[in-house]
């Protein structure tokens, strides 16, 4: 791959954590300091469920400092005292670490809250404050005691834009991506991706991976030409949302095509970097009130058998429901409070043990066939309501079918003569599949 990604990626599968919410901390608290309470090890008491769904990955959310959900960051160096301190921090991570389990961390690069004492500085020193070069400010007119017209993040006068053209903003960046390098994280989540200049990017991201050459950089970003984008930002990757879209409306709509569209999208990004897949995160409605939980396992053998570097979104293994709604609050129905321990499987509901076994099926079998982090997919049979995939790499082969009819099907097999997973019967080439049914298929 020419983005050049660590060799441990290859086999690397995530369970991502929004860490407030998951640990019961308040995400809009009232105005000053919050207090301190040492709820990380409520992650850590996680960290066996991880390893028990065969995951070996662990991407936090926003933890540092910050006035309310850890995208208003006002000290990158200081855990939010909300979660707790540096050593609650450093116990989760040895207590990852310990486990086989990577950490990587979200980095908000492209903005600091308003109460950052960077930009305080700025308000009450104006243009002559020492880090004025942090942030882009019309001073035109500009007079003591004015308000700061500082550009803000997509209209949120809180989240105040770092000056990316600065090289105060390179030094700033840089300086806090190594802090925790050094501090033993395994890489990075930079989050909003999509706004900050790639020049930026490869100037801070390029020095840093000759120093930290197997740290992981992974850019959030929503939109845009992907391809031009890992080249000329040295990140090795970029979350997969043309891929996610695809998912979910094709099952939604009831057209596979959309699906299938995406795939070859997604085959022609390998060329230049394996993305990372997803079929749910901290800020898009849970898969199982997207599609419905029935459908869930479907969503789950596509993110599995097709090329990228897999991530579960906490919860999404017992199909837990949540809708995304654009509003204030809106985030806080899929990113809910965790148990301060996972439920036993006994007690589970029937859809959640299911899922959650489903889960470690399709997991085991991509750790099995670790090759397919970057297979090519091509599609064997596509329609409306059915699709069969074959994920190939040289003389090895996975083949996923799909039914989401009310009927039974029959799709091409590719060769494949054993169901791994799902429920099908193979017989002369083909696969036989139960209404609403999948399957993934082995040689």
């Amino acid at each position: 791959m020419t983005s050049g990604e660590p060799s441990w990626v290859y086999d690397a599968l995530w369970w991502q954590v929004y860490p407030l919410s998951f640990v019961g901390a308040p995400v809009r608290p009232t105005a000053g300091e919050a207090e301190l309470l040492h709820r990380l090890s409520r992650i850590e008491a996680w960290l066996d469920h991880v390893v028990e769904l065969g995951l070996n990955g662990l991407l936090l959310g926003p933890i540092f400092a910050s006035s309310t959900h850890g995208y208003d960051v006002i000290d990158h160096r200081r855990i939010d005292p909300r979660l707790g301190d540096d050593a609650d921090f450093d116990r989760l991570l040895t207590a990852a670490h310990d486990r086989g389990i990577r950490v990587i961390l979200d980095g908000v690069f492209n903005h600091v809250g308003r109460a950052h004492p960077a930009f305080r500085a700025v308000e009450q020193d104006g243009p002559e404050a020492a880090t004025a070069g942090l942030f882009a400010v019309d001073w035109n007119g500009w007079q003591p005691g004015d308000p700061v017209r500082a550009n803000v993040f997509e209209g949120h006068d809180n989240l105040v834009e770092v000056n990316h053209n600065s090289p105060a903003a390179e030094e700033f960046v840089g300086g806090i991506i190594r802090y925790w390098l050094d501090r033993g994280v395994d890489g990075w989540r930079l989050d909003a991706a999509y706004s900050v200049p790639d020049a930026f990017w490869h100037a801070v991201l390029s020095s840093v991976r000759r120093d930290y050459p197997d740290a992981w950089f992974l850019g959030e970003v929503i939109h845009g030409d992907y391809t031009e984008i890992v080249r000329n930002s040295a990140m090795h990757a970029l979350t997969q949302y043309e891929l996610w879209q695809g998912l979910w409306h094709a099952v939604v709509d009831r057209n596979f095509f959309e699906l299938s569209h995406a795939l070859g999208r997604h085959r022609e990004l390998l060329d230049t970097f394996v993305p990372a897949t997803f079929v749910g995160n901290h800020d898009v409605t849970r898969i199982a009130s997207a599609v419905g939980p029935e459908f869930v396992p479907h969503t789950l053998a596509v993110l599995f058998t097709v090329a990228g570097t897999p991530i579960v979104y906490a919860g999404d293994e017992y199909a837990m429901l949540g809708i995304k709604e654009e509003r204030h609050g809106g985030d806080d129905a899929v990113r809910p409070e965790f148990a301060s321990t996972p439920t036993a499987s006994a007690d589970l509901d029937d859809t959640a043990r299911q899922v959650v076994d489903i889960h470690r099926q399709l997991i085991g079998l991509r750790r099995r066939h670790h090759w397919l982090h970057e297979a090519r997919t091509d599609v064997l049979e596509v329609n409306n309501l059915s699709l069969a995939l074959r994920a190939g790499r040289d003389a090895d082969a996975v083949v996923t079918v799909l039914n989401i009819d009310d009927e039974q099907v029959e799709l091409p097999a590719g060769g494949a003569a054993r169901v791994a997973a799902g429920s099908a019967e193979i017989a002369n080439g083909r696969a036989r599949l139960p209404a609403r049914g999948w399957a993934v298929l082995t040689t």
